[in-house]
Formats: structure tokens, sequence, C-alpha cells
């Protein structure tokens, strides 16, 4: 067992507006505590001007942490040094301080393959894939699934012109990539996947990212947002008949690889998704 906080404990912190529905503090310091490391993990507010700055300086000042919305572009460009994923994406969601210079990583590539296999059963190998939304979250699920190998990748988002900004930047990759403005005109289609990559479902009210029934049909439903008793569009593809998951396995994966990369030791898992709300079976 660790001892409480001290003048040696190290802040890791998550960077974002809003932050007060988040998660990962639970999950972290748990596993703070499972693995006996002296960290602590605080999630802290902040606007668009204030956060480049205070990214640097929670890692100079030998802290680490994550990144959510809507920072994860923002951050990708106040680092020193950034892995593969975050040069592919554009985004970054996690950060560190090593050999005196600002790194990141996006984890959330690792975390959505993974949250897709356990929903599917299967690797993306070969899968036709809707993806709505065209942020920084879209960014790290349309790499995961280029990198993975999916046959095709079709991408909805309110601002048409962003969405095919994005499709530029994986285009050539081997898997098939378009846009089009709007679900509906997607109707008959089928999609072995359906993801919500935009921030549909964080607010009370939200419209449903994609109505289960009336546009293209689809064999499962990956919602990124996380909320109590699970999102909306979730219970209403269950309700449908659709195998649905929200985003709690994908935090859950991700935090753990942002886990490693902070302390550079195997990430406890089993520690992390107990303290988690159990979810029905998918």
């Amino acid at each position: 067992m660790i001892p409480l906080p001290g003048a040696s404990t190290r802040l890791v912190a998550l960077l974002g507006d809003p932050v007060s529905h988040s998660l990962s503090p639970t999950f972290q310091n748990a596993a703070f505590r499972a693995a006996g490391v002296d960290g602590v993990y605080l999630a802290l507010r902040c606007g668009a001007a204030d956060f480049p700055s205070l990214l640097r300086a929670v890692a100079h000042a030998g802290g680490a942490g994550n990144v959510t919305l809507p920072h994860k572009e923002a951050a990708a460009l106040a680092l020193d040094w950034c892995t593969d994923a975050v040069e592919r994406t554009g985004a970054c969601n996690t950060f560190w301080l090593e050999d005196g210079r600002v790194r990141g990583d996006n984890t959330d590539v690792e975390g959505f393959a993974a949250a897709a296999e356990s929903l599917l059963g299967v690797p993306a190998r070969g899968l036709r894939v809707l993806l709505l939304g065209a942020g920084g979250a879209a960014r790290g699920a349309l790499w995961a699934l280029v990198r993975g190998g999916a046959a095709e990748v079709v991408v909805v988002n309110r601002t048409p012109e962003r969405a095919e900004e994005l499709v530029r930047r994986f285009a050539g990759e081997g898997t098939r990539l378009r846009v089009v403005p709007g679900a509906e005109m997607l109707r008959g289609e089928r999609f072995d996947l359906a993801v919500n990559a935009t921030t549909l479902g964080l607010r009370d009210g939200d419209p449903l990212p994609l109505a289960p029934e009336g546009g293209p049909e689809i064999g499962a439903g990956l919602d990124l947002v996380y909320a109590p008793g699970e999102t909306p569009w979730v219970r209403a593809l269950r309700d449908a008949g659709t195998p649905a998951a929200d985003g709690l396995e994908m935090l859950l994966r991700q935090g753990a690889a942002a886990f490693e990369r902070w302390w550079g030791v195997p990430a406890p898992l089993e520690a992390m998704r107990a303290v988690l709300p159990r979810r029905e079976a998918r």
C-alpha cells in the first residue's frame, strides 16, 4: 500500500473541458494503488487559451497526463516529440516528460482497436465501417481501422470539408475511404460496424448520432462516448436487437496503455476494470 500523497508524489492530470464526467481518475488511482506507484490522478478543467502552457507546465514539473475533448489536436502541437500514432492522426491524448522533452502518444488508437475487437469478436481486417465524426477521436479510430486492414470506412460529419480532410490524411493506405454528407444517403447499405466519434451523448437531450431505423443497416454499434447507465444510442441499438457498447472499454484500454507510458511497467488491468461500472453482456 502506498502512502498518502506527499512532496514526492507525481501529479498525473486529465486536461479537457468538460472533465467532471470522467471515470479516468477512478480507475487510474486504483491502478496507482495496485501497482504501488507514488502518483495521484486529478481531472483539471481548462480552456483553449490556457491549455498548451498547462500541459507543458505539468510535464516539466515531473508530471504527466491525458488529454480529452476539445484539446487533443492542440496537444499534438504542444509536444517536443511524438509517436507515429500522433504523427498520423494529428491528435494526442497522453503526455509525459522524458530526457527533458515533452513527449506524447495517441493511445486512443490502441484503445479503439481493442474495444472494437471485444464487441465484434474479430479484428478489423476486411470490415466495412461507418464512422460518425471527424474530430480528434475520429482520427484515432480511423487510423486504427486503416492500420487494422478494414476494407472500407465511410465518414459522415456535419462539416463535410472536415471529413474530406480526414480522409485525405489516410488515403493510399489500402482501405477504401469515402465521405457522404448524411447517413440518410446510405440507406440500403450494410456496415459491419458503426462508430460514434462525435460528442453526441455527452449531454442530456442530445439527438442520437444515428437512428436505429431508416438509415443504413449495421451489424454492431460502438459509441466512443460513455455515460452512467450507458448512452441513449447504445440502449436504442440494443432495443432494436443490434449489439452495441459504449466507450467504457476503449477508455479502459487507452488508459492502460497510457499508464504504461507514464510508469514503464505493465498496467494492472483487472484492478482498473474492477472499479468501473458494470455493463450488460454484449
